[in-house]
């Protein structure tokens, strides 16, 4: 009886004469057990569904098909299937054993990350399961991958909520192993932008530059989704005859005269400036708020009581901005008394 074989059927990656190949690779028969085996290659054409590429009987425990870039194309996902019977009798046959689906092309391990606005790299590899062919024998032995990104969410374009540490990796030629034939990293962080604008999605995407294979030129790798989760913002606060709490919560006083820097973004242009004037008398040495002010960008807004005399000073309010529509929102309330 034939029904009880174990074929176990795989598909691995090679390179013969400069040409990428799949080899679909079975157990032998053992002596007295049949000698031909009918090997049916196909690919996934959607989703479900297969398309047949091609079919063999052989006598070998292989079979191979090319990777021409036409019946067999990167991105395709490849099966095959064996059936084993014995020369001569072929109605008594085992039955069909499906190898697991091959994904040929580039892949990004994890497919998917979730990260949050906390300024951690997260590592993102990209894996080519085929082998790199090199077309001469010159040193650029290798494929270039050219990384972009886009956000998924907004509906008026705008900058994705992360950054890469590399537009482009180099996949260099190495022995094809489990993992696949050759592997780059590179870094995911996401962008800390300061604005309650709730979970974003953006995606990774790579497209071989100037490939000279003919095989990868009409090929797009699948993108990676990456989530983005919106962290609170945080706040500090310089009030009265200055109280100072930080951004982590650590409070104290601060009763020096003079100009000082409250807050200073090292990734983007943003600084907050405060002055503070002898706002105690002759009785004792005390400080007080009298002028802020604060820079965004091109937009630059100085609100400043620290002209006059205590009590007797008129709030000047002005704004400065090199950006052709400026950003910054005034808003007054109580009469004038608060500025926002």
């Amino acid at each position: 009886k034939l029904s009880g074989l174990a074929l176990h059927p795989a598909i691995t990656p090679e390179l013969a004469q400069g040409r990428v190949r799949l080899k679909c690779s079975y157990s032998p028969a053992a002596p007295g057990r049949p000698a031909q085996f009918r090997v049916l290659w196909s690919r996934l054409s959607s989703p479900g569904k297969r398309e047949q590429i091609h079919q063999e009987t052989t006598p070998q425990s292989f079979s191979s098909v090319e990777m021409d870039g036409a019946h067999l194309r990167l991105g395709d996902t490849v099966f095959c299937t064996v059936t084993a019977f014995r020369r001569g009798t072929p109605e008594q046959q085992s039955l069909p054993e499906d190898s697991k689906g091959f994904y040929a092309g580039i892949k990004f391990l994890p497919e998917s990350l979730e990260i949050a606005e906390d300024g951690k790299e997260h590592v993102l590899t990209v894996l080519s399961t085929v082998p790199i062919a090199c077309p001469g024998q010159d040193d650029s032995c290798k494929m270039t991958l050219q990384l972009s990104t886009e956000d998924l969410g907004r509906q008026v374009p705008g900058p994705p909520d992360i950054v890469l540490s590399a537009c482009q990796v180099d996949l260099l030629p190495e022995p094809c192993s489990g993992s696949g034939c050759a592997a780059a990293t590179v870094t995911v962080t996401a962008v800390t932008d300061f604005a309650q604008d709730g979970n974003r999605v953006s995606r990774v995407s790579a497209h071989p530059a100037t490939p000279r294979d003919s095989l990868w030129r009409a090929y797009t790798p699948r993108d990676v989704k990456v989530t983005v989760r919106d962290l609170p913002t945080g706040n500090c606060y310089s009030f009265t005859d200055p109280h100072i709490i930080t951004f982590d919560g650590w409070r104290y006083d601060s009763h020096k005269i003079g100009t000082f820097l409250l807050c200073l973004s090292e990734s983007r242009a943003f600084e907050v400036h405060i002055r503070q004037w002898g706002c105690g008398g002759h009785r004792s040495a005390t400080a007080c708020n009298c002028g802020v002010a604060a820079r965004e960008g091109g937009d630059t807004v100085v609100l400043d009581t620290c002209s006059g005399h205590l009590q007797d000073s008129r709030p000047q309010l002005t704004i400065k901005s090199t950006e052709a529509s400026p950003q910054v929102k005034i808003l007054k309330s109580y009469g004038g008394r608060k500025i926002t």
